[in-house]
């Protein structure tokens, strides 16, 4: 019998491990989707293909500049061949860069104080031996022969050195390494400065120290502490040229080591921790995450956790469609970042070190100008405990800044694009009643978010006006767009809690944006402070100050909150829908092109986020195919498994969750609603497995790739008319069933 059973389980044994792989959703993970330039030039994504957790406060990954610019923001560009270091901190996506923290570099040399000095350590790799998938990445460094493996934790960088055999061993530490901008009016000059630095030793096996860096964020302060698997033999600090002898501890703006390692064996482990409140922080997070030197049970650990989360959504597709998918929801669950320690401490936005309520998380890394639109309402439909937490975050923000995050990073507002996009995600989260967010609270910071008047707010002038104008305010038009659907969003909330005065004051807001539209010219457009049309005007150009990354023509279709009210702007319904129509066939161009703007059809650019839910807006038309056969062509022509597989910046992930939604089959077209407008399916089955322990199933049996035109749609068995569905509904779960012809 015994032998009986061993057989039948070698037998089994295959099958088992089949079915496993097969439910891995990480092995469809590409970490290089969104790293390369394409062949026009244009930045293709600025990911990073290096090693992280959801949320983690650790990015680790490569540097293939010597000082990192804004092209690539990520830091890596697939196209280039030398590495430079590998540093703790990054962001995913964005169209500005800063982090960049904590650079080591081994080297198979002896290092010299002149070579410290010059701190150029760059050596060549090759895409054939490196590798990277969720928690992990590794490179073969050729000048030096050392292989670099990386894993991480939450809050911990963990790095296995592999040297070749015989070599000296050496660890170079750069606590300068960080982020220059090379355009004609910084001419090459640091971005940002660094104001004081440390690195100690601590003992003959561990490193401390920290940056205080003014940025993009505005200040920053970044502890850590590296512990490593063999002793120091030997150290070597220096502050820029300043060699500080025999000390164990060097101070100043530059500071720089050299550690060196007995080559008694080839492996070399080092893992550090990073805390943006304090050393005893960072000690802590290295406690509490990371005591063991075993490297692959990190990489285990954090394959896991991806797993875990990747495994919220099942889809039935082609491998490259599962890559692109999962690589995607990859990209928006990497952020918004963790900012608190393990203790619960984080610094807010006043500088001062606050505790968070226990077994509460601090977050940072709120795109929100981008991630509003799509990856926030992500998180609300199939994480909203983490939704929730955001919510609380944001709140406590406006309790020491005055007013909700325009776009946060490392615990400070770096006050990047207009509009107060904070609001539409807590109005989102509101609507969908998610649980643990004390609505009268967060009520209470939108509605003064939307009063109290800052820079590119001026709300005196807005009620004034009835619009901005462009004589008082610069980016008058863009802001008017948006800052009417920020209000809308917050009479929308003021009507589901019963407030009517609020009510009407805001909706009365949200319809500013029409003052701002000329009829003969059909567009919105610039007024001065008397009500008179600016001269000048040029729908194609990007060079007019009254608009934000984009031209009047990508402006024309932000008005999620009211489409209807849109349409009758025009003379009939085919008047606006032979505008729509131009909108995505002129191909017309005025002037330099925004450099954010890319993936064209005609004026649509779907490489900048106003262009988003533009493809949404047939539905509301009485067009519903056109909408279908736009969202195709997007999702073919502008998403690809393969490095340049982004046609612009993902911008921590918003890129990424337009593929999702509109991949699932619908999209929240007015993000702050918890509602989604239906596009089509590319998948004949998707499951959402949701948090409450529903599962929501979309099908579409006869859905084929020449089948992308919707001829009905059912939510449980009835007829889906308005071509529009609800979280709530979703949250109930049961199946939306497309019929597809």
């Amino acid at each position: 019998m015994k032998k009986y059973m061993t057989l039948l389980a070698a037998m089994l044994l295959p099958l088992l491990m089949s079915a496993q792989n097969a439910n891995d959703y990480t092995k469809y993970v590409n970490p290089f989707i969104g790293t390369q330039t394409d062949e026009t030039g244009a930045l293709s994504g600025s990911t990073f293909p290096g090693a992280t957790m959801p949320q983690g406060m650790v990015q680790l990954s490569p540097e293939t500049e010597q000082m990192v610019t804004w092209d690539p923001c990520s830091g890596y560009d697939y196209n280039k061949d030398v590495i430079y270091g590998f540093t703790h901190t990054h962001l995913s996506g964005t169209g500005c860069t800063d982090l960049i923290d904590v650079s080591l570099m081994p080297v198979s040399e002896e290092v010299t104080p002149e070579q410290l000095k010059n701190a150029i350590f760059g050596q060549h790799y090759s895409h054939e031996n490196e590798a990277a998938r969720p928690g992990y990445y590794q490179v073969f460094l050729q000048e030096s022969g050392v292989n670099v493996e990386v894993s991480a934790t939450v809050r911990t960088g963990i790095t296995k050195y592999t040297f070749p055999k015989g070599k000296p061993q050496t660890v170079v530490l750069d606590m300068d390494r960080g982020v220059y901008r090379k355009d004609a009016y910084y001419s090459g000059r640091r971005f940002y400065d660094i104001i004081q630095g440390q690195i100690r030793i601590v003992d003959d096996h561990t490193v401390e120290g920290y940056r205080v860096v003014c940025g993009w964020a505005k200040l920053r302060k970044i502890y850590f502490r590296a512990e490593f698997s063999k002793p120091i033999s030997k150290h070597l600090l220096m502050n820029g040229g300043l060699n500080v002898g025999n000390s164990d501890v060097v101070n100043g703006r530059t500071p720089r080591a050299a550690l060196s390692f007995d080559n008694d064996n080839q492996e070399l482990i080092v893992k550090v921790s990073i805390s943006p409140v304090d050393n005893d922080g960072a000690r802590k997070n290295m406690l509490a995450e990371a005591q063991s030197w075993s490297f692959d049970e990190y990489v285990q650990n954090a394959h896991d956790v991806w797993q875990k989360e990747l495994s919220r959504i099942d889809i039935e597709g082609t491998d490259e469609q599962k890559t692109i998918f999962y690589t995607g929801l990859y990209h928006v669950l990497m952020q918004p970042n963790t900012m608190s320690d393990v203790d619960g401490r984080y610094m807010d936005t006043n500088f001062e070190i606050k505790q968070m309520p226990e077994g509460q998380t601090y977050h940072s890394t709120f795109s929100l100008w981008d991630t509003f639109r799509a990856a926030h309402p992500l998180y609300t439909l199939i994480a909203p405990d983490i939704a929730a937490q955001f919510v609380r975050d944001m709140i406590l923000h406006h309790k020491t800044y005055g007013y909700l995050p325009i776009w946060d990073l490392w615990g400070q507002d770096n006050y990047c694009m207009i509009g107060n996009h904070a609001i539409p995600v807590l109005a989102d989260a509101i609507m969908a009643e998610i649980p643990g967010i004390d609505v009268e609270e967060a009520y209470q910071a939108m509605v003064e978010s939307s009063t109290r008047s800052h820079y590119n707010s001026p709300f005196e002038i807005w009620e004034q006006y009835g619009y901005l104008p462009q004589t008082l305010q610069d980016e008058s038009v863009s802001i008017t767009m948006e800052q009417a659907f920020d209000d809308a969003c917050v009479a929308l909330v003021a009507k589901k809690l019963g407030k009517t005065d609020d009510y009407e004051r805001f909706y009365r807001r949200s319809m500013f944006y029409k003052n701002l539209f000329d009829p003969e010219t059909g567009f919105f457009r610039p007024k001065d402070e008397n009500g008179n049309w600016l001269e000048g005007f040029d729908p194609l150009s990007y060079e007019q100050p009254c608009f934000v990354e984009g031209n009047a023509w990508q402006y024309m279709w932000f008005v999620p909150q009211d489409p209807q009210g849109l349409i009758n702007l025009f003379e009939s319904k085919k008047a606006f829908l032979n505008k729509l129509d131009e909108n995505f066939s002129l191909t017309a161009t005025s002037g330099n092109v925004d450099g954010n703007a890319s993936g064209f059809i005609g004026q649509y650019a779907h490489g900048n986020e106003p262009s988003h839910h533009t493809v949404y807006l047939y539905n509301f038309a009485g067009k519903p195919e056109k909408t279908q056969e736009l969202v195709e062509q997007v999702r073919s022509e502008f998403y690809r498994a393969t490095p340049c597989g982004y046609a612009g910046n993902d911008d921590c992930g918003q890129m990424s969750a337009w593929y999702i939604f509109s991949s699932l089959g619908f999209y929240p077209f007015h993000a702050g609603s918890a509602e989604y407008v239906i596009g089509t399916p590319l998948f004949t089955k998707a499951t959402l497995h949701l948090e409450n322990g529903n599962d929501f199933m979309i099908s579409a049996p006869n859905k084929t790739p020449e089948k992308i035109h919707v001829k009905s749609v059912k939510l449980n068995g009835k007829p889906v008319t308005d071509y529009k569905i609800t979280n709530q509904q979703i949250w109930d779960g049961g199946m939306l069933e497309f019929k597809m012809k």
